[in-house]
């Protein structure tokens, strides 16, 4: 959340057991700043133990002396706070919290907080039961109860997933954290958002915004954009939950009246039962042609939500959001929308591009771990087809890209989301050199329909379906073996697989002749001659496909 700092202050936020007063005396010690954890003041303040406050006088007395230290702490100059839980939901503490301090949220998967907890419990000194704890399943409490809060941690500056970290480790993220929103971030709210590119075709042009922390940008960039109306927020349930409530007030602030509707996530929801769910939702609303659709969310989101701005009322104005890193490098980018058929992905479909596309680097802190390592792959793949120096330029900076480091991440994803641009302006229909942005997915396709589109992560079936061009490339005498194990070795130092198993190999080769790649009964195969060198080849051997399958599809 963009904004100009009056101190210097930093806030750690989050779910129990993540670590906040842990990590808030070691990063005060680290800076030599004061530590302060509200909990603590609490006591002192009441001379009450928190739960004997919940217990003899409630909930709402708890909250109002949270309130009380909270702004007492804020006045501090050079303070580490450490805050509860559910400090943060408080609108009076968040807007303390965002006005006096850099926040930092701590996060852990439920799992993670509920193995802490039991930890702390079986361990601890004083054996209190964490009401957490208490009844018969604890872990789906922390689950729902966490999910409820999430909203409210997403508007932190920052966010460490503490999961597989030391202290250290974590304490050092947050100083890294605090060092860049001070560094980047004082009065961004006030500057000016170039586009990282703008695509250009026969049929539109508009503007890709990649930076970080740019989403409650989000109305005023469809405000210049001549856009107006209502704005009906797409999304699906997860990213909803996190980004739906800020999203709505940014739309809102900007002029524009809202609706929202949220599909359950995966890809299983991108077929045409959800749309006409969709449409039904739009015709309640009694949406006009001047509405805009705000597709919020990954790949699915956008391929289903542009599905429907494309066909409702013979075509609304749209623009993409995208939060998954395979949204914001490849699928928000040229207008390819679609819902997937049982026989096959993308079946129904058109090119329909969005007005803009903002994709705030930011939103993939919250995205899960399989998710972010899966988006990973378009990237690798602009860097093989296209950018040959893109490729270098991952090979050197896996792990500060792994860790979401803002400026090296926003400038890859930046550079990434530029090649889409390029190709989409030259080809926009993939008659010509936009096909080549198929490498891998010929075979990706087929194993994601022979997967009933729930067994892979679409950059998972990318990453397999590459490593299978890239040997048919090698056995068809166009690809060194030094490049073959070199785009290996980049899939898996990102964690990507190169292989899979106990998929029927029967299934993904009938999958693939319904693949829209198919002409004239023959697959356009999207191979490489060199790093940075795609070519197309439709008269590839059926004996070498199988050979190549039979490598990447175990039994």
């Amino acid at each position: 959340m963009p904004r100009h700092k009056t101190n210097n202050n930093i806030a750690l936020i989050g779910f129990s057991a993540t670590g906040k007063s842990v990590v808030a005396m070691k990063v005060a010690e680290r800076l030599k700043w004061t530590l302060i954890d509200t909990d603590d003041e609490i006591v002192k303040l009441s001379g009450k133990t928190i739960p004997e406050i919940f217990k003899q006088d409630g909930e709402d007395k708890f909250r109002q002396l949270e309130r009380k230290v909270l702004s007492q702490a804020c006045q501090k100059e050079q303070a580490v706070i450490a805050t509860g839980g559910g400090a943060i939901i408080d609108p009076e503490n968040q807007k303390l919290l965002l006005g006096t301090s850099v926040v930092v949220c701590l996060e852990a998967k439920p799992e993670t907080i509920h193995q802490r907890l039991l930890h702390d419990s079986l361990y601890s000194a004083n054996h209190v039961v964490r009401p957490l704890l208490a009844g018969d399943n604890p872990l789906e409490r922390i689950r729902q109860l966490k999910a409820t809060r999430q909203p409210h941690y997403a508007v932190a500056d920052w966010t460490v997933h503490t999961d597989n970290l030391t202290l250290d480790e974590v304490s050092r993220e947050v100083i890294k954290g605090w060092q860049y929103v001070n560094k980047h971030h004082r009065s961004k709210q006030s500057t000016k958002i170039d586009p990282a590119c703008v695509v250009e075709t026969e049929t539109a042009s508009y503007p890709v915004f990649v930076d970080w922390g740019i989403l409650d940008r989000l109305g005023e960039k469809m405000t210049q954009a001549g856009l107006s109306g209502t704005a009906n927020i797409i999304s699906d349930k997860t990213v909803f939950s996190i980004y739906g409530a800020r999203v709505k007030k940014t739309l809102e602030k900007a002029g524009f009246a809202v609706n929202c509707f949220a599909v359950p996530p995966g890809e299983a929801s991108k077929n045409i039962t959800q749309a006409v769910k969709i449409y039904d939702f739009l015709i309640e609303r009694r949406v006009e042609r001047n509405d805009v659709v705000v597709a919020l969310g990954g790949g699915m989101v956008g391929d289903l939500a542009g599905f429907v701005a494309a066909t409702f009322l013979r075509g609304l104005p749209w623009l993409q959001v995208p939060t998954s890193l395979i949204a914001m490098t490849d699928a928000s980018i040229g207008g390819k929308v679609a819902v997937d058929h049982p026989q096959g992905k993308n079946l129904m479909g058109a090119f329909y591009q969005p007005r803009l596309v903002l994709a705030d680097v930011q939103t993939l802190t919250t995205l899960p771990q399989r998710e972010l390592t899966s988006g990973w792959a378009e990237v690798i793949k602009h860097g093989l087809i296209l950018d040959a120096d893109l490729l270098e330029l991952l090979e050197n900076n896996v792990k500060n890209l792994i860790k979401l480091k803002p400026d090296i991440t926003s400038k890859v994803i930046a550079r990434s989301a530029a090649i889409k641009c390029q190709v989409v302006s030259e080809d926009e229909r993939e008659t010509g050199k936009r096909t080549l942005l198929n490498y891998g997915h010929t075979v990706a396709h087929g194993l994601e329909a022979a997967g009933k589109y729930d067994r892979f992560l679409h950059g998972e079936a990318v990453a397999i379906g590459m490593m299978a061009a890239a040997r048919l490339s090698h056995r068809l005498g166009l690809l060194s073996p030094h490049a073959v194990e070199r785009q290996e070795s980049i899939l898996q130092k990102f964690g990507l697989p190169t292989h899979c198993s106990g998929v029927p190999l029967t299934d993904v080769l009938a999958a693939m002749e319904l693949d829209k790649k198919v002409r004239g009964k023959s697959i356009r195969w999207v191979l490489l001659e060199d790093i940075g060198k795609a070519v197309i080849h439709s008269d590839v051997p059926k004996k070498e496909v199988l050979n190549v399958l039979k490598g990447v599809i175990k039994p």
